[in-house]
């Protein structure tokens, strides 16, 4: 795993344990994120991810699939915010610049109990 890989999933178990501030020694100053559901600016999803895990205090991410492109990397996750959910399947795409996350895309779907699909979501 590259580095930069392993920094970006670094950043994601730091903040699925809670350890906000730590995940976000990571990041880039005046790096930018792109979820639709936060204002603009680390600041907004940092308070957003403090939130999520006063609200989930034992969620739990399980890393499948990590790829990497150049200065891209695509981390493919189960987020499972309380034990007995089924949670999300995740995708986050991070782009850094001399190591640290610059920018932060994420996607997620949630699974359902009684999904057809045999071969699962990961």
């Amino acid at each position: 795993m590259t580095d930069d890989a392993q920094r970006a999933v670094e950043f994601l178990k730091l903040a699925a344990a809670g350890e906000v501030d730590a995940a976000y020694r990571l990041t880039a100053e005046g790096g930018r994120h792109h979820n639709p559901y936060f204002a603009a600016g680390w600041e907004a999803l940092k308070a957003g991810m403090r939130d999520a895990a006063e609200q989930a205090p034992d969620r739990r991410l399980d890393v499948k699939h990590v790829i990497t492109s150049g200065e891209l990397v695509a981390v493919h996750s189960h987020v499972v915010p309380r034990p007995g959910d089924d949670g999300m399947a995740v995708v986050h795409l991070f782009r850094f610049e001399a190591g640290k996350i610059a920018e932060l895309w994420d996607v997620g779907q949630a699974l359902p109990p009684d999904s057809p699909n045999a071969d699962g979501p990961f």
